[in-house]
């Protein structure tokens, strides 16, 4: 018992640090990455041998919630969530090391190259060439795209082994082209391989094939998730403070009984997401078998809840709500691409309806 109120009390203060961080960001802007790599965020599930923290998943998803509650820009989710995991689920050697390193201390900017519209398949090939390994494949969607140095590629070989190659967004044969979203924070790209030769040393054997590959997959969901959940908390809190002060015919606007259902049905909803968000968070730090039950149990719960209380705070705002000094058309619109981003509520649930189906694989799209 103790050792749980211990690791409340910690999650508590890196969520009230990260949320100082934040806020003194310019909301316009990226913090700085400098900031963000001193502060110790992009190293949290790295072993100390590397330069990090060797936390785990629960740590990394405090981060991920205050960047949700933030609406902060900048490429730390695609680092901090899935490239530096990624790297630790291949085999070890001196290039994966030379890499987790390099993004630990934010020297470079890895991107795992998994498409927004799907998740637990790869859409790249690597085949065997004269000059060396080639590959081939593109992928949609893929977040921070155009501002990373190294894209992390799970590309799978003819026998059917899974692999993360290393690739130089630079390198012959590779594009990465910009895909503009309605939501200003983030950035996504379009990844194409041409017949890209790739070096031995640049192609990392994946421990448990196909497995880490969905591990990453919900890994991505649950990212988004935890994103919706603080964006949600920030709608919520919005609100309230608004309609404490906003008076309408002589009264404040919050002793209304019809705002006060809208604002309770708001915290019923994040109170059910919270629950939810932690139960997918520790099943992917267990890597639990049913670990994808509570992931899509979360993803299409959450990210559907966040983008009705980012429409609710708007309506509950009035017509300062749909202006652009409100900044709530900013949560909107994250809100509503975190919704389809990485599976929507649909895909996810009907991924949960194969439960039902036997020999079905659970993660299959």
């Amino acid at each position: 018992m103790t050792g749980t109120l211990d690791l409340t009390e910690f999650h508590d203060e890196l969520g009230a640090v990260a949320r100082s961080v934040l806020a003194a960001a310019d909301p316009d802007s990226a913090p700085s990455w400098s900031r963000v790599a001193d502060s110790g965020w992009l190293g949290l599930e790295a072993g100390e041998e590397f330069g990090g923290a060797g936390a785990g998943f629960a740590e990394t998803a405090v981060v991920l919630r205050e960047y949700g509650r933030a609406a902060a820009r900048g490429p730390l989710p695609a680092v901090a969530a899935l490239a530096v995991p990624a790297l630790g689920l291949v085999a070890p050697g001196p290039a994966q090391d030379r890499l987790l390193r390099e993004a630990v201390a934010g020297a470079t900017v890895p991107v795992v190259v998994l498409g927004g519209g799907t998740f637990g398949v790869t859409p790249f090939r690597l085949d065997s060439g004269v000059e060396g390994p080639v590959l081939r494949g593109e992928a949609s969607f893929v977040l921070d795209a155009p501002g990373a140095d190294r894209l992390l590629v799970p590309a799978t070989r003819p026998d059917g082994t899974v692999v993360l190659v290393d690739v130089d967004p630079g390198a012959g044969g590779v594009e990465v082209t910009g895909q503009p979203v309605l939501d200003a924070t983030r950035s996504f790209g379009r990844v194409v391989a041409e017949g890209t030769v790739v070096a031995d040393d640049a192609v990392h054997p994946f421990h448990g094939g196909e497995s880490a590959l969905r591990h990453l997959a919900d890994r991505a969901a649950v990212a988004v998730a935890c994103d919706s959940l603080g964006l949600a908390e920030a709608m919520l809190d919005t609100t309230v403070a608004y309609v404490g002060v906003r008076e309408q015919f002589g009264r404040k606007i919050g002793s209304f009984q019809a705002v006060k259902h809208a604002c309770a049905d708001m915290l019923v909803s994040i109170s059910v997401s919270r629950r939810l968000v932690d139960a997918a968070v520790r099943n992917v730090a267990q890597d639990a078998p049913d670990a994808g039950v509570s992931v899509s149990m979360a993803k299409s719960h959450v990210c559907a809840a966040a983008v009705d209380i980012a429409g609710k705070a708007m309506q509950l705002h009035g017509g300062m709500g749909y202006t652009w000094e409100s900044g709530i058309h900013v949560y909107l619109k994250r809100a509503t691409l975190n919704r389809s981003l990485f599976g929507s509520p649909t895909e996810h649930r009907r991924r949960l309806a194969r439960r039902y189906a036997p020999g079905v694989p659970l993660w299959r799209p």
